[in-house]
């Protein structure tokens, strides 16, 4: 797998470790499994810096707040971009007759399916794989030819992904997002850093040298100029609704838009 695939594993494990907790905000039984197929330790790192703890926290929060937002959007037709390591196919209650679609590079594809085969695991909606490279053009082809209907409402998810784009390949990405979209379409992601964001932590120097910024601090702004109608949720709000409050806001959180209009 690629250097940006390779951090699903780092995602994968925060997922474990909720989910192994005490009073974890979600559950997710395969996560670990993933780690014991790659040849990774469940243990968290001795000594993390404070970006490696707010990025854990992070990606917590997140996950449950996308779990929410998925199911609370009541769309039959469910997209995940980069989906990487994720399970939602498996571990949500989604309505009878939800018809999910993964996309993410082959070999990040490949290497889950022969993990949650050996857990005999099955997905509790109609999922499709769908093996695409999301910065080439053809995705969207691939996407349609798998059975995606592009005139009804859909749900889409781009979790963890715009970072690791340049502006101009996050903004290329939702542009086909959006030409996709039928009016009413929502869509969740996060909303991006600005530059002040100090990554200066050598426990995740590896994750943050890959980052781009992708649209940054602008991401909703862009989305309402391009036919969405977004709604920001700070972190800290979001956390302590779920029982986690923050000590300090850290200026970071999630975006969900709705779409207007072609």
């Amino acid at each position: 797998m690629s250097a940006v695939s390779k951090t699903a594993l780092a995602v994968a494990r925060v997922r474990a470790h909720e989910s192994a907790a005490g009073n974890a905000l979600f559950d997710d039984p395969y996560a670990a499994a993933f780690l014991a197929a790659a040849g990774e330790q469940m243990r968290k790192p001795t000594s993390p810096g404070p970006l490696a703890t707010a990025l854990r926290f992070q990606t917590v929060i997140r996950t449950r707040f996308y779990d929410d937002e998925l199911i609370r959007s009541g769309h039959a037709q469910v997209v995940l971009l980069a989906a990487g390591l994720d399970t939602r196919a498996y571990r949500l209650p989604w309505p009878s007759g939800t018809r999910l679609y993964e996309l993410d590079l082959p070999p990040v594809l490949e290497f889950k399916h022969g993990v949650l085969a050996a857990q005999s695991a099955a997905p509790r909606c109609d999922r499709t794989a769908v093996a695409a490279d999301l910065l080439r053009p053809t995705w969207a082809d691939r996407l349609v030819d798998a059975g995606f209907d592009a005139t009804r409402p859909t749900a889409w998810l781009v979790e963890g992904l715009l970072v690791y784009l340049t502006a101009e390949e996050a903004a290329t990405l939702l542009t086909t997002v959006g030409d996709l979209s039928a009016p009413g379409s929502r869509l969740a992601l996060e909303r991006g850093r600005s530059g002040r964001t100090r990554l200066d932590d050598p426990s995740v120097a590896h994750i943050t040298a890959l980052w781009k910024g992708g649209l940054g601090a602008g991401t909703a702004d862009w989305l309402d100029a391009h036919g969405w109608r977004s709604e920001a949720h700070p972190l800290d709000t979001v956390a302590a609704c779920y029982g986690r409050p923050m000590g300090n806001p850290s200026g970071t959180g999630f975006i969900t838009a709705v779409r207007t209009s072609r």
